[in-house]
């Protein structure tokens, strides 16, 4: 029993280490750095009053719902304990460094459903809107790491019954709704406990890039749809079933792209799981030893066999203590590494600011 104790511990200690040295890099990254927007309009917010407003809420409220240069909305170090709703165009929302602004809230998705109609509202950071970049910021829901265990609730939108809301289930971070497109995110970290702690969801026309980024969670806590560029990035997975996932289910060319992301979690995490058509590359990729030796699977809930077959493509990732077999190179006859870029990602349609081109 003690070494049993022991190995968790040293395995805790390992995790913790490598959320630390994630949270220094995005730091020295974006400390001394910047993006040049057209035009800004530029707000700051500070909790200590030295800024225009107090709240990073109060500041995007401000402005004009809509506007034709880009807003930004500069955040200085401090914690800042509220929901947030961005529903206007043309704004970046950049912290003074990503482990210095830290945004949180508790909340368990199931306890918001239980009272409203859908998931406005159900995430740390709420987008309904489109043009908008994120950067130097960390993004908590912190419900399942203060969680003791599973609850019970009554459930207004269910009749007023009995409803679990489980420990690790979804927990939101960033959730986008229909409509948010062209989103870029530089250099932040989210952090949940349980599933779905980054949600950009607009399967028809969404475009996603992420640079940079630390992300934890649980069950499919990486799971954007449409078109979704992610690269730099760490994963660290607290689910045995699934790290990421990916929804292409209205257009034949949505994608999710990973390069060079290192993924780690609990030992027996799996990689990876789609619930409808879906098209996953990694490229340079690593993995821990800890990931189990599965590959990105169809998940059987999923509604029939997937019309456009089969699309998981790998090209030169390793893992830890010596490579799986289904991770070998296997992209399609005659596209190259190289031509995997973000244009071709996104078509040509969108160069996210920030982007490594």
């Amino acid at each position: 029993m003690k070494s049993k104790q022991l190995k968790r511990s040293h395995h805790k200690a390992k995790l913790d280490a490598g959320v630390t040295s994630s949270f220094c890099l995005v730091f020295l990254l974006y400390w001394v750095s910047s993006i040049a927007l057209p035009a800004q309009n530029r707000l700051v917010v500070a909790t200590d009053g030295s800024g225009d407003f107090r709240s990073i809420q109060a500041a995007i409220n401000s402005l004009p719902t809509e506007s034709t240069s880009w807003r930004e909305i500069f955040v200085k170090n401090g914690q800042y304990p509220e929901k947030i709703f961005i529903d206007k165009n043309k704004i970046q929302l950049k912290g003074e460094s990503t482990a210095g602004v830290v945004i949180s809230i508790s909340l368990p998705r199931d306890c918001w459903r239980c009272e409203h109609p859908d998931d406005w509202g159900a995430a740390t950071l709420n987008i309904r809107a489109q043009d908008i970049t994120l950067q130097n910021l960390s993004v908590i829901n912190e419900y399942g790491f203060k969680a003791k265990g599973d609850s019970t609730i009554n459930c207004p939108n269910e009749g007023n019954k009995p409803k679990i809301v489980r420990k690790d289930g979804h927990q939101f971070a960033l959730r986008t709704m229909p409509g948010c497109t062209r989103l870029s995110v530089l250099g932040c970290v989210f952090r949940a406990f349980g599933g779905d702690t980054v949600s950009p969801w607009d399967v028809d026309q969404g475009m996603y890039y992420f640079r940079d980024c630390v992300m934890e969670g649980g069950v499919d806590f990486y799971c954007p749809r449409g078109w979704a560029y992610a690269e730099n990035c760490q994963f660290i997975c607290h689910n045995l079933s699934a790290a990421i996932w990916h929804d292409g289910s209205l257009h034949e060319s949505s994608k999710t792209v990973l390069k060079n992301c290192n993924f780690q979690g609990d030992p027996g995490f799996k990689l990876g799981r789609f619930h409808r058509e879906s098209q996953f590359y990694l490229l340079n990729c690593r993995f821990a030893k800890e990931m189990a030796d599965a590959d990105i699977y169809w998940a059987q809930s999923g509604p029939g066999t997937p019309l456009w077959g089969r699309r998981v493509y790998y090209y030169r990732c390793k893992r830890s203590g010596g490579d799986y077999a289904w991770h070998k190179d296997n992209l399609q006859t005659g596209l190259k590494a190289k031509a995997i870029t973000i244009d071709w990602t996104f078509e040509g349609k969108w160069i996210p600011p920030g982007a490594n081109r």
